[in-house]
């Protein structure tokens, strides 16, 4: 049977200055098909994809829809061409219904009629099977709602190609089947599908190609049926990876972290934890799972004096003088003088972990100088921790002196986890370390937090990849809804345990909890 081809990329390049972020690109996408984009971090995938939806322009080459040369120079001459994208942060006004936000934007001469426009959404979502009501607001969503709306957006506005930008890293399980089987149904319906994404059983599981990108340059499209993820990762990265997390057995694990009764209410009243309890061992990592927004953040802002508890306890074993050391009501710089070492990776790296302006050597020197220390700041040391760090982390840049600003995510992301792990701390806390990150890199990162449980540090990790979190973690902690829903063995549990968990409303957990006393007590 002959493929319809729906686009083409003939020679495309796209230039920033000296580098080149595309270079004489060649891609195919047929009617009827989902089409995976693969690479390192700052290969080219996103720029590639702006192009196609109109965000940049090409500097060189040509783009075809339906054998056509076109021009694409804003999304609204995407739109023409019916080529929509759903970017991975969604553009949505929170104060809006779902139907105002997905007719919004749109100029036919006529003004809008609510009614209609929920008539025809209803008739979108039932064609593909996505679940919405288009008069609720967007700030009452869940992110998963969201998506929903985004998706149905540019489907309204009659989009035959659709890009979709990491659209499971907010996901649950659950969630992701439910996305999943609506691709594949507008797949079905004849729509062309672009999916970036760093998780490869979900390529593996969704595509039908895989077109991969490295250093730009477009490598080869493979058919997913004849591909593994060991052959993939070899042609993003050029060489052979392994891609088997170890898990080492804990061993001479101690109580590190005692955490009892935490709440947390934020600025508008909002009790954003409630009654949090749990341990953190040395020797082994603790993982914590949930849905984004369920309290996963502001626990460790918490744990490291960054955010002011309402109530409950946070308790540090100093295994220096083998006592109890109270941590709650302590600044950081506090925190640090008792001889805690929490080191923090933070969600938002140049906004909380680094100072974007600063260049790498100096971003060191954060963790490390100490005001009153000396008239002249000693850089020496500082200078050769941000020569390891890029040696061992393989950071793409110029040099030590380069801003980080001006690097990709995925490289400030290596530059923050560095130097956190540099610290030597007793425990280290990471939260989201390798969001964003290439398949390579992140399993440069999962080596190293077990490197650190091989040392004796309690690692809290903080993941969004349930099959991450199952293969690296001893332990697993869920949270919804601010409170702990249950806490699972890694080896033993299942995605689906765990989905389960983070789904579970607070009537749920209060209830279950009621059941587990009342076990105890007839036991």
């Amino acid at each position: 049977m002959n493929k319809t081809v729906a686009l083409e990329m003939k020679q495309v390049s796209k230039y920033f200055g000296s580098l080149a972020a595309n270079r004489k690109v060649d891609l195919t996408v047929y009617r009827g098909e989902i089409l995976a984009i693969l690479g390192e971090n700052g290969c080219g995938k996103t720029t590639l994809m702006n192009m196609i939806a109109g965000i940049y322009f090409p500097d060189e080459g040509q783009i075809l829809v339906d054998g056509q040369e076109v021009v694409i120079r804003s999304p609204k001459d995407a739109f023409r061409h019916k080529i929509g994208m759903i970017h991975q942060h969604f553009k949505l006004v929170d104060l809006f219904s779902a139907a105002e936000n997905i007719v919004l934007g749109i100029n036919d001469g006529e003004r809008y009629n609510l009614k209609e426009v929920n008539a025809r959404v209803q008739e979108i979502a039932e064609r593909y099977g996505f679940h919405i009501d288009p008069k609720k607001k967007i700030h009452e969503m869940s992110v998963s709602e969201k998506q929903t709306v985004e998706i149905i957006k540019v489907l309204y506005r009659g989009a035959d190609i659709l890009i979709l930008d990491e659209p499971t890293a907010v996901l649950t399980p659950q969630e992701t089947e439910k996305l999943f089987a609506i691709l594949k149904r507008m797949r079905d319906d004849g729509k062309s599908i672009l999916i970036i994404t760093h998780k490869l059983h979900e390529v593996l599981s969704l595509s039908n190609r895989v077109a991969v990108l490295r250093k730009g340059e477009h490598i080869a499209t493979v058919e997913t049926a004849s591909t593994n993820p060991a052959e993939l990762t070899e042609m993003m990265v050029g060489q052979k990876v392994s891609l088997n997390i170890n898990r080492p057995e804990p061993e001479n694990t101690q109580d590190r972290l005692l955490v009892s009764d935490l709440s947390l209410v934020n600025a508008d009243g909002i009790k954003v934890l409630d009654d949090i309890c749990f341990t953190a061992r040395s020797g082994e990592i603790l993982g914590i799972a949930g849905i984004a927004g369920s309290g996963q953040r502001e626990l460790l802002e918490t744990i490291a004096g960054l955010q002011h508890p309402a109530g409950g306890r946070i308790l540090y074993h100093n295994p220096k003088t083998n006592k109890e050391e109270d941590l709650r009501d302590k600044t950081p710089m506090q925190i640090r003088e008792l001889g805690v070492r929490l080191s923090f990776v933070p969600e938002d790296r140049l906004g909380m972990g680094l100072v974007a302006n600063m260049d790498i050597v100096d971003n060191m020197m954060l963790r490390s100088y100490k005001r009153g220390h000396s008239l002249f700041v000693d850089r020496k040391k500082p200078k050769d921790l941000a020569d390891r760090i890029i040696r061992e982390l393989q950071i793409s840049t110029p040099g030590t002196a380069t801003p980080v600003r001006r690097l990709s995510g995925g490289n400030v992301q290596k530059v923050l986890v560095g130097r956190e792990i540099a610290a030597a701390p007793t425990v280290l806390m990471a939260a989201y370390p390798v969001r964003g990150l290439d398949v390579n890199s992140s399993y440069t990162i999962y080596n190293l937090l077990t490197a650190q449980k091989q040392q004796g540090v309690a690692v809290i990790f903080v993941g969004e990849d349930l099959d991450v979190l199952v293969e690296l973690c001893d332990r697993i902690m869920v949270i919804a809804n601010g409170r702990v829903s249950g806490i699972v063995d890694g080896r033993t549990t299942t995605k689906e345990e765990i989905g389960v968990l983070m789904t579970q409303t607070r009537a749920e957990i209060e209830s279950q909890k009621e059941k587990e006393g009342s076990d105890r007590a007839e036991a």
